[in-house]
């Protein structure tokens, strides 16, 4: 099964436009793709699964993902649609949450090789 029909099985994709351009592109070309969080624990959450494990599949089928680690807006307590903001934090428990993600993130994709993470 390639690989937009794994996650139309898995019902991740739902709707898409240009279906067949998208499909033309990625068995033409490996493509970058990337997810950003941002670092308010020291540890990723559930609601992360899904677009990493995305992210993987892609690897998966030789294209390069990119996860970005947030510094600043981990700093700045955005509420991102939130009734309250987020507590803010020190640089330095900033610094040490993206080390605590960083190392999770090791653990699902390949970060060594051609299309490493």
């Amino acid at each position: 099964m390639d690989l937009l029909k794994d996650l139309e099985w898995r019902r991740i994709i739902y709707q898409q436009t240009d279906e067949e351009g998208i499909k033309d592109l990625l068995s033409k070309e490996k493509i970058s793709l990337y997810c950003g969080v941002d670092p308010t624990a020291d540890s990723m959450h559930i609601g992360h699964l899904l677009p990493f494990l995305t992210l993987r599949r892609f690897q998966n089928a030789g294209h390069r993902p990119i996860v970005l680690v947030g510094g600043a807006t981990g700093l700045i307590g955005d509420p991102s649609g939130k009734s309250e903001e987020r507590k803010l934090q020190t640089l330095e428990q900033v610094q040490l949450n993206v080390e605590g993600i960083q190392k999770q993130l090791g653990k699902i994709f390949d970060v060594e090789g051609e299309n490493g993470a």
